[in-house]
């Protein structure tokens, strides 16, 4: 059952696919990287001595749905590449990490959503104007 298809379900059958989904998310966080639990908590990560880089609701959102835990390092290397795409004047960026793909609004240090690069269509990004490789 996936409750964001066009299935209409019932607040029960809703509730029992979201913990039996967060039981298993939370298990496997155990195990690798850090936590999204852990990156809401936090909220931000160190980019610079005068701002923050935060998620937005949406990203923080992608990053449970696709089941994406961020190293500290990876995390690292976020702040670095966006701090780097402002240095350029770039104004939406993409960052990629590893496998992982960010687009982050550079003048609020948001990162606005991410994937996995194989999720995207054809490997096209839209409305950015600019690109850091980490």
């Amino acid at each position: 059952m996936n409750p964001i298809s066009n299935q209409f379900l019932s607040i029960q059958q809703i509730q029992n696919e979201y913990q039996s989904q967060t039981a298993k998310s939370n298990r496997i966080r155990k195990e690798e990287g850090v936590s999204f639990s852990d990156i809401l908590a936090v909220k931000t990560v160190e980019l610079d001595e005068n701002g923050d880089l935060r998620f937005s609701k949406h990203a923080a959102s992608r990053l449970q749905n696709r089941n994406i835990d961020l190293t500290e390092g990876q995390l690292k290397r976020l702040a670095e590449g966006t701090s780097k795409a402002g240095e350029k004047g770039i104004k939406e960026s993409l960052v990629l990490v590893d496998d992982l793909a960010f687009i982050v609004n550079i003048k609020n240090n948001t990162v606005i959503t991410a994937m996995n690069q194989g999720e995207t269509d054809n490997h096209i990004f839209t409305n950015i104007d600019g690109a850091v490789i980490m």
